[in-house]
């Protein structure tokens, strides 16, 4: 894995999504069994309170994978719309929440401008290889709301990236996240690292908060 900035081309670039997703669309039943009753309580409950809008919200699910949040948010009476570009985990999440839920890959997102009141991209911002990041945040950005909220966990690390496996990976420590997110022009509300109650070096995830400004 490579810790200096990499500069990739058109098909590296698809190589990456491409084999990425692979590796979820054939292992999207397994997938699900192993993750369909973590707790990301905190996660959500870091989203919403930052939310300064009244329910129903317009939520993104960004990565949905196979739809368990999707579902908390519609049972807590929100209107979520979940994105994934693995084809089976996006067939999974319509049938598990009944919510739309969008077949697109993070390289190639095509977002309504100004439609969400938050973003939840929980585990799914870490595949995105850093030359495409600020991109990708722009999207982002783009389409929450003025005061709109986008909630991030990543597994962190130093600033490395590359494979592992069949899936790629970028893994950002605080400061560099916070830069491209600053430099997208987010507002950071709040940071933790998870599991929560452990010592640092057993905290493999690092979880933000950032707000779009009201007036840009």
């Amino acid at each position: 894995m490579a810790h200096k900035k990499l500069q990739l081309d058109s098909k590296q670039l698809s190589e990456i999504t491409h084999r990425t997703i692979r590796h979820y669309d054939d292992n999207a039943e397994r997938f699900h069994e192993g993750t369909h009753d973590h707790d990301v309580s905190q996660n959500i409950e870091a989203l919403l309170r930052h939310i300064n809008q009244n329910s129903p919200l317009d939520i993104l699910d960004l990565g949905c994978g196979p739809g368990r949040d999707l579902l908390h948010f519609k049972s807590l009476g929100h209107e979520p719309v979940g994105l994934d570009g693995a084809q089976h985990f996006c067939e999974m999440a319509r049938a598990i929440s009944e919510c739309p839920v969008l077949h697109q890959n993070l390289l190639a997102l095509d977002l309504p401008e100004s439609k969400f009141d938050g973003i939840f991209a929980n585990a799914v911002m870490f595949h995105v290889p850093s030359q495409e990041l600020p991109n990708v945040l722009n999207a982002l950005f783009t389409s929450l709301k003025p005061e709109g909220v986008f909630f991030s966990s990543n597994p962190r690390g130093e600033n490395q990236e590359g494979w592992q496996g069949d899936r790629y990976g970028s893994y950002h420590n605080l400061s560099q996240w916070r830069h491209y997110l600053t430099q997208t022009g987010f507002i950071e509300l709040e940071h933790y690292y998870r599991p929560k109650g452990l010592p640092r070096q057993q905290q493999p995830w690092l979880a933000s908060v950032w707000r779009k400004p009201a007036v840009i």
